[in-house]
């Protein structure tokens, strides 16, 4: 893995990534992830130039001292962070609240953003929505009990219940927010990310016109299906590829989402893009 390099936001010190050379990619990670989650499932190596910004209170960066959190401020400062490392036009693309980050990107900075690569999104059109209930959940435990008290009483919960019979690796990601050493804290950016949108109505995606990689799977429910076939049937230019549920097979999933994501980057379309 390619080592960190800082980078300032005000006064949130951000870690960086850089890795790989040729097509430009800012690609991010899901709420609660960080550079090793995104190198798991974005394909290595290949023909891609790839940064990583690992967001605000994730990895090794710094919640700095800006409230309340949101989808906006993660995504201007990976688009800060890529501007410094020379990227001017990009492709940009994320898991879950990344994919957020990517569209939010594409509507409000579309001179810089060439495609898209949307994975297992979280968000379409409506702020908080409710498939995210569980990690709202999640922050107000975190913000009334002790941690223990906290996650026996999630796992307890009826969401936790019905997370754990329907979707086991959602309910494991949830009960890994209480393991964080910076979980307490971190709550705040729980809490007020899980009730953001990204501010992208669905008029406005479809007027988005670059082309468009969306990438779901069953058996999901922080990431519902129905939310990735949404935004492969209102993206004009938007393919959508359905791969096996991490709930299913981890290994086949991650395979099959860095085929998808490979195959879209290759195609003479996507090169024609940043070719001189």
């Amino acid at each position: 893995m390619a080592a960190a390099t800082g980078f300032m936001r005000g006064d949130a010190r951000l870690a960086v990534f850089d890795s790989g050379q040729g097509l430009p990619v800012l690609f991010q990670h899901g709420l609660g992830g960080d550079e090793a989650q995104v190198a798991q499932t974005f394909p290595t190596p290949g023909a891609a130039r790839r940064i990583t910004v690992e967001c605000r209170g994730h990895g090794a960066s710094s919640l700095g001292d800006a409230r309340p959190f949101s989808l906006g401020m993660f995504a201007e400062d990976a688009l800060a962070a890529a501007t410094d490392r020379g990227f001017d036009r990009f492709v940009a693309g994320g898991i879950s609240m990344g994919a957020a980050l990517a569209l939010y990107l594409a509507h409000r900075h579309p001179d810089r953003v060439a495609a898209l690569v949307l994975v297992r999104p979280a968000w379409s059109f409506t702020a908080a929505p409710d498939n995210l209930e569980p990690i709202r959940a999640v922050a107000a435990l975190l913000r009334s009990h002790s941690i223990g008290e906290a996650r026996e009483r999630f796992a307890g919960s009826e969401i936790g219940r019905r997370i754990c019979a329907n979707a086991p690796d959602n309910f494991a990601s949830l009960l890994g927010y209480f393991d964080r050493p910076n979980a307490i804290a971190f709550a705040s950016v729980l809490a007020d990310i899980a009730a953001d949108g990204p501010g992208v109505t669905q008029a406005a995606a479809a007027a988005l016109t670059v082309p468009t990689l969306v990438i779901g799977n069953e058996k999901d429910a922080i990431h519902p299906l129905a939310c990735a076939r949404t935004f492969a049937d209102t993206i004009a230019n938007a393919s959508f590829v359905e791969v096996t549920p991490k709930a299913s097979d981890k290994e086949r999933h991650f395979a099959e989402v860095q085929d998808a994501i490979a195959t879209f980057l290759a195609t003479k379309t996507i090169r024609s893009l940043f070719s001189s």
